[in-house]
């Protein structure tokens, strides 16, 4: 039982918190997916983890976290479907689906959070656990890139997206990103989401680029695609920006050693998408809003 679950106890509250996952191959694909798990860990009454037949060891070094909250779920996942990602959406279920709490929290296996938010992350669903208008909690996204000293921050990469959602609603995921709940059997939108000033760390774009190209050539059949090249030094450098806070502990012997701002190639040429992008900075910074993509109806 989770300190929180003893905390709100005292207060009346009884509430019980499930977090969940899925992961395949995430050894030889360079995820961070044990320092991800028990970085919720402390604040969690069970952890459901769907673990896919995989190439390596990756079940074997889930077990041997050996918490009682962790309970594991092998699945075999369906490579006939190749339609823009939905065998994520079908893992994302299967662990979510096993969830028993009252809130689910959904942690990709590269997201990381700070051992400094997790009591803040704790009191809000505390707070909006009674409150019919908030169905899910949403965080600020720290998108890191090339090293831990960089991050991006651009409209093309989500600023925000909700990752606890209430485990009562009838919800499903068209991909691992995000949920859409159903009103009816016909209709569905995105869920009802407070906005939480936490970030969420996510490190996929720090593992070395032999395991991003290793995931390419594993994972892009599941959107119908061909394998791409992934080369980070084709970015535009003018989204990079310097981090300047702390890493969660848990994180710091896993990544690189690198100093300074990740440097992208100064002859690179912007794609068209890149290029609307940029422009859409310059709409941001005047009109003073945020044109990020969000899978959340925002409550304020």
């Amino acid at each position: 039982m989770s300190f929180l679950l003893r905390d709100t106890e005292l207060k009346g509250i009884s509430m019980k918190i499930s977090a969940f996952t899925f992961i395949k191959n995430g050894q030889i694909l360079g995820y961070p997916f044990i320092q991800s798990i028990q970085s919720v860990l402390p604040i969690v009454d069970e952890f459901v983890i769907n673990v896919g037949e995989s190439e390596d060891n990756t079940l074997e070094i889930v077990k041997s976290i050996n918490d009682p909250k962790i309970r594991i779920v092998v699945s075999k996942w369906n490579d006939v479907m190749k339609n823009k990602g939905f065998v994520y959406g079908q893992q994302k279920m299967i662990s979510h689906y096993n969830c028993s709490g009252d809130w689910a929290f959904y942690v990709e296996g590269d997201e990381v959070y700070h051992e400094k938010d997790l009591a803040k992350i704790q009191s809000s669903m505390e707070m909006y656990f009674g409150d019919s208008r908030v169905e899910a909690l949403a965080f600020k996204f720290k998108h890191f890139y090339g090293n831990g000293n960089s991050f991006l921050d651009s409209p093309g990469w989500y600023r925000s997206e909700a990752r606890i959602i209430k485990n009562s609603l009838r919800t499903y995921a068209p991909d691992g990103l995000f949920w859409l709940v159903l009103n009816s059997n016909k209709k569905s939108r995105y869920p009802r989401a407070k906005l939480i000033d936490v970030n969420c760390y996510h490190y996929g774009w720090v593992r070395s680029e032999a395991e991003m190209n290793l995931k390419s050539s594993k994972v892009q059949k599941y959107w119908g695609k061909e394998p791409v090249k992934i080369d980070y030094t084709q970015i535009d450098q003018s989204i990079i920006k310097k981090f300047t806070g702390t890493h969660p502990e848990i994180m710091n012997s896993w990544l690189p050693k690198s100093y300074g701002l990740y440097k992208a190639d100064s002859s690179y040429q912007l794609s068209k998408k890149q290029k609307k992008h940029r422009l859409m900075i310059k709409l941001e910074r005047l009109l003073k809003i945020d044109l990020s993509k969000k899978h959340y109806k925002l409550v304020k």
